[in-house]
């Protein structure tokens, strides 16, 4: 057995043979000494692949691939060229939606054979996120690869989020390359939105939701309600189709904010801008006895671990039932999840409740999940992450 070996136990042999490409940490035998690249043995010395390892995160181990190769930086700028070449192909699909589209994902951690890794293009410039520890020495390989390979304006590194603390990586917001502005228009290849990649959420917008939007927009009629509505993805594209008119709900006042500029930009009605808690304002209107004819419930992820999902359980139900008591007859309701931890059908029993709950009867007109350029991995089901639902109250 090589002596820089990390072993797994018989579960963890088990899960990276199904295609997982985790094994925790409860489930080594022998863990790395230090963050980087090793290969993985099972406890009888059989070798399955190679990975990054991490002595003390929880997930210990991110399989690459099960063969012999080490894993150096030129296998990692090989995985990058082919996670574009894709991109580039799916803009040549046009069920894909990107036509026109100058923001969408080009490499999506581990569905893409990087872990941790995020590269998002915004229009001009690309943001990249990295959330595993033994990638972080090649980022430069990779963002000088990035400039070479696809010419933007500059490069910032969203380096902001939570799981980087999970493996000792330090958080901040910096410029990697070139020039990033303040602000960027970036097109979903229907609308264009100005986007601040320096400061907005994730790397600066959600790029995922792209042919949800669409599907509902295709029920637009009457009155719209955008529940978390961040930039009014669901509910700009509602006013575009024709939509009457659109409340958006969301607990940031400068995200609203970016909603009504981008509603100006692309010579739509201004819509309402209502900052609030979600639930709050759901109750509210409940109690009021309003009544919307398509309404959008596109919350964050209430389960950040597996210990939250029943917590997380509750309050889709609560959203949904409030949701559901607020559409007019054959109202439509687009309703989503991006909880990982929280299976498809978990969410389909949630919204089952909560329609009996409402006294409603429901139809399912479609389930989907998120737009082709965040690829869902098979054997990984962290990957099929987002689950939208469009619903149709009889």
């Amino acid at each position: 057995m090589d002596v820089d070996a990390v072993v797994v136990g018989a579960r963890g042999a088990e899960r990276l043979a199904a295609g997982h490409p985790w094994v925790y940490r409860s489930d080594m035998r022998r863990t790395a000494a230090r963050p980087g690249f090793a290969p993985v043995h099972a406890e009888n010395g059989r070798p399955l692949g190679w990975a990054a390892v991490h002595p003390s995160s929880q997930i210990a181990v991110r399989l690459l691939h099960h063969g012999a190769q080490p894993v150096d930086e030129a296998l990692l700028l090989e995985r990058l060229e082919a996670a574009i070449a894709r991109r580039e192909a799916l803009a040549r699909d046009p069920d894909a939606g990107l036509e026109g589209a100058t923001g969408y994902r080009l490499v999506h951690a581990e569905a893409d054979g990087l872990p941790g890794l995020i590269v998002d293009r915004l229009g001009p410039v690309l943001a990249v996120q990295n959330g595993c520890a033994a990638l972080e020495p090649h980022l430069p390989a990779i963002v000088e690869r990035l400039q070479e390979r696809l010419v933007p304006d500059g490069l910032v590194g969203r380096f902001d989020a939570a799981a980087r603390e999970r493996e000792g990586l330090t958080r901040e917001v910096r410029v990697l390359a070139g020039r990033v502005p303040d602000v960027v228009e970036v097109s979903d290849g229907r609308l264009t939105w100005p986007l601040h990649p320096l400061t907005g959420q994730k790397t600066g917008t959600f790029l995922d939701q792209r042919l949800n939007h669409r599907r509902l927009a295709r029920h637009a009629r009457g009155a719209a309600l955008d529940v978390c509505s961040y930039h009014g993805g669901f509910g700009l594209h509602l006013l575009a189709a024709g939509a009457e008119g659109v409340e958006l709900v969301d607990a940031s006042a400068a995200a609203l904010e970016g909603a009504a500029v981008a509603a100006a930009r692309n010579d739509l009605p201004r819509p309402q801008l209502t900052r609030a808690d979600a639930f709050e304002r759901l109750r509210e209107l409940d109690r009021a006895g309003a009544s919307f004819d398509v309404i959008a419930l596109d919350p964050p992820a209430l389960a950040k671990r597996a210990r939250d999902v029943p917590r997380a359980l509750a309050g889709y139900k609560e959203l949904n039932l409030r949701a559901l008591r607020l559409l007019a007859p054959l109202g439509v309701l687009g309703t989503a999840t991006c909880s990982a931890h929280v299976q498809e059908a978990e969410f389909m029993n949630v919204l089952a409740d909560a329609a009996a709950d409402a006294g409603r009867t429901v139809h399912v007109l479609g389930r989907f999940g998120a737009a082709p350029d965040h690829p869902e991995r098979l054997g990984f089901p962290e990957s099929a992450y987002l689950s939208f639902v469009l619903l149709r109250a009889l």
